[in-house]
């Protein structure tokens, strides 16, 4: 076999090595799954072995679960069918219940992250062993891209630790460390690193049974079954969790509940075959294909630097400075430090640019307290930023990072302060929300090496990074800054210069459309419950308020001084500008805006009623699903005009872009995507529509009708066209 090794010693006991070859981390790859079988079968059948213990060959794992890639392919290009998907999946649960059953004791001995499939493995081992690593993670996250564990998962985990606990988990995809996975009650032994095959072998030695505890006549499910007068609780009150979380946008969480409440009234063998017809249906759904496709797939391949320039040769920041030391500015320079580069944190004076470095310690500090950072190392990062206001300090960076005021004239005075250090090839990066680049550019004496390069906040959070390019920014300059991003484990997209760029400009459609249906009489909570339905983590007006409702009239001012005759006041600005500036309400970072902080959980303000008087409070299914898709159609017409103006050119950066900038409804794989499932013709059939009805915001570009024309999807048009490029 490719890639499992036995080796079986003097006790009978098989030491298998998973080790998947030419890949840093083990999943379960076609090749895999054609092989466990012949594991199984070598384990049960070979007289000489009386016992297995599997383990990881990886020094950076046990096994990250799935290769989605493998599993995806066939779907996505639209082949495969019910019965061929279901064989498919039902390869793994088979071989994993022939493991449980083959009548010698097995083990598990978890190295390293055991995540998804890998997990499941585990599961169908009769004892699990972990090292006591912080590095060593075990869950089913499955239901973040759309599925369920299709490996057992949803059969096992609830008949080891309860149905409550065992739905939290997998509707989270919550993810353990090793302690906490035995205080749960799904591994039995932690033990110290790198001693997990001794203590496996150990219980095989000392009697391990070969039993699964649901194989035994007298197993009783924990917490009770779906007719236990207790334990149908767990079903009624989940079903209305998972509606209250997902609103219906999840078949996977639905599919989910099922599989568990239908599993758990059969025996193993059926429960598991249960299992993998809610997984493949569940696979076949347009949102798992989407999120596959979008938060896997092309994510993985803007992780390893799919758009960057090939003829530029590899850089490594080592020495990089950031500019402003606020939240952003020191979540940046944190990031930084984790991924072992230097840094500059520079502000005007030195009592805020050691309030940057402070913030810079209470992150590191959590690590710490966690037990994910050694004192040595703690103490090595910590040291490695250093708080100034001496802008000679920029000497030697490799980059530079401005983080100060959405300020023109402070942009630029910056930017010339800190391009006097700087030796030829280094970069300037900016990191505006909304000022174009090729503006800024012009105070650069090198605008070649002049770029934007956009965090999103929490910066220790948020995993985008937006690049943005000026009409003079070079290939060089770009190849760095996908470099620098991708050394601090963000996902980088590149997009072309414009106002607001691609995710402030698209983003700010769902805050305007909000206003707008503010303005128009509907109620502030029907507005936030509808915008919560969409998929979207909050609603309009609760997300204006994160954002910070002054900065909006900021950026408003900026823009009509910008455009002049031309600015056009967006709907409800002049509610905003009421509250911020005659009643000094800013948002959340005041406590007042569109709801009052000061109490908790945050209630709407009362005074809102008298700036937009309500006239629609009332509900019906079809309104809620209307202005859903409104809210939607929406941001998407404004994703699709970005694309023909030429912002962004990429179907995996528009749809990655959005939902990790912004949020977009994570469930339909973003709105390029989004636009693709519907069909284009019927997107702008209703885009029209909506248009009459509200305002021309909504009118679609001339590149959807003659895409709709053409029967054209964006990712059959324009996939490979950046590469090809």
């Amino acid at each position: 076999m490719e890639n499992f090794k036995i080796d079986v010693d003097a006790d009978g006991i098989a030491l298998v090595t998973f080790d998947v070859p030419g890949r840093s981390m083990n999943t379960l790859t076609g090749t895999v799954m054609d092989e466990l079988p012949q594991l199984v079968e070598r384990i049960k059948t070979d007289d000489a072995i009386k016992g297995a213990v599997i383990t990881s060959g990886k020094a950076s794992g046990f096994c990250a679960g799935a290769d989605l890639g493998d599993m995806a392919a066939g779907l996505l290009s639209g082949s495969g069918d019910l019965q061929t998907a279901f064989d498919a999946g039902w390869k793994m649960n088979g071989s994993l219940r022939a493991l449980e059953t083959c009548g010698k004791p097995v083990a598990a001995a978890i190295n390293g992250l055991a995540l998804g499939g890998g997990l499941e493995l585990t599961l169908a081992c009769h004892y699990r062993v972990a090292g006591d690593s912080p590095k060593i993670q075990l869950g089913l996250p499955e239901i973040k891209v759309g599925l369920f564990p299709g490996g057992g998962g949803t059969q096992r985990l609830p008949r080891l630790i309860g149905v409550q606990a065992a739905m939290m988990a997998m509707t989270e995809g919550k993810s353990f460390r090793p302690a906490e996975a035995k205080s749960s009650g799904f591994i039995h032994e932690v033990v110290p690193a790198g001693s997990e095959v001794e203590a496996a072998k150990t219980w095989i030695k000392g009697g391990g049974k070969a039993q699964q505890p649901w194989d035994d006549k007298g197993f009783k499910q924990p917490g009770g079954g779906p007719y236990h007068p207790v334990g149908v609780q767990n079903f009624i009150v989940g079903n209305a969790m998972i509606r209250k979380q997902t609103y219906g946008n999840y078949p996977a969480a639905t599919n989910l509940m099922k599989a568990v409440y239908e599993g758990l009234q059969v025996p193993m063998d059926a429960a598991l075959r249960i299992e993998t017809r809610y997984f493949i249906k569940t696979l076949m759904t347009p949102q798992a294909q989407g999120m596959i496709r979008s938060l896997f797939l092309s994510k993985q391949e803007l992780d390893k630097g799919a758009v960057r320039p090939a003829n530029v040769p590899p850089s490594d920041a080592k020495k990089v400075t950031v500019i402003g030391a606020g939240m952003m500015g020191a979540g940046i320079a944190y990031v930084q430090a984790l991924a072992g580069i230097q840094t500059i944190l520079i502000d005007r004076t030195q009592e805020d640019a050691d309030k940057g470095k402070a913030h810079v310690e209470e992150l590191l500090k959590k690590r710490l307290s966690r037990g994910q950072l050694s004192q040595d190392k703690y103490d090595a990062l910590l040291a490695s930023v250093l708080a100034t206001t001496d802008y000679d300090q920029i000497k030697g960076s490799d980059l530079v990072i401005e983080a100060v005021f959405e300020n023109r004239e402070i942009k630029a005075d910056v930017t010339k302060r800190a391009e006097a250090q700087l030796e030829p090839g280094a970069v300037f990066g900016s990191n505006t929300s909304t000022l174009p680049i090729t503006g800024l550019a012009e105070a650069s004496v090198r605008p070649e090496d002049f770029i934007g390069i956009h965090f999103f906040s929490p910066v220790d959070k948020m995993m985008l990074v937006e690049i943005i390019l000026g009409e003079k920014t070079g290939e060089a300059a770009i190849a760095k800054s996908l470099d620098y991003v991708m050394k601090i484990k963000k996902t980088p997209i590149v997009v072309n210069d414009g106002r607001g760029f691609y995710t402030s400009r698209c983003f700010a459609t769902y805050i305007a459309e909000g206003l707008a249906m503010l303005e128009e009489g509907y109620a502030p909570a029907l507005i936030d419950n509808i915008g919560r339905a969409t998929g979207m983590p909050r609603g309009p007006l609760e997300m204006h308020d994160d954002v910070a409702l002054d900065l909006s009239v900021k950026v408003s001012k900026q823009t009509a001084i910008d455009l002049g005759d031309q600015y056009v006041p967006l709907p409800g600005a002049e509610i905003v500008r009421t509250m911020v500036e005659d009643l000094s309400r800013y948002g959340r970072k005041n406590g007042k805006g569109f709801y009052d902080y000061e109490t908790k959980p945050k209630t709407l303000w009362k005074g809102l009623s008298e700036l937009a008087p309500v006239k629609i409070d009332d509900s019906t299914p079809e309104l809620v699903e209307d202005q859903k898709q409104r809210l939607l159609y929406r941001q998407a017409v404004e994703v699709a005009k970005c694309w023909e103006e030429g912002v962004i050119d990429d179907p995996r950066e528009a749809d990655v872009g959005a939902i990790l900038a912004w949020g977009f409804a994570p469930w339909t794989g973003g709105p390029i995507t989004y636009i693709d499932q519907i069909g284009v013709a019927a997107f702008v059939e209703q885009a029209d529509k909506y248009a009459a009805q509200y305002g021309d915001r909504f009118t679609p570009p001339q590149l959807l009708r003659d895409m709709a024309a053409q029967g054209e999807t964006f990712y059959g048009k324009f996939t490979g066209a950046k590469a090809a490029a």
